[in-house]
């Protein structure tokens, strides 16, 4: 039986919430929140991506 790492879609749909948001108002702390937005959003993503497992035994 193969371990299949843990991913998946909510995860990175929830990252791309929250980190857009968390860019938003870093971003305009810096003077550019559309930057932060976009950066905030793919640091998000990936890292909830990668971390939340989700359910397990999922067939």
């Amino acid at each position: 039986m193969k371990h299949r790492p843990h991913r998946n879609g909510r995860g990175l749909f929830l990252g791309a919430v929250l980190g857009a948001v968390a860019g938003y108002f870093a971003g305009r702390a810096a003077g550019n929140p559309a930057m932060g937005i976009i950066l905030g959003s793919l640091a998000g993503a990936a890292l909830l991506y990668r971390v939340n497992p989700g359910r397990r035994n999922r067939r």
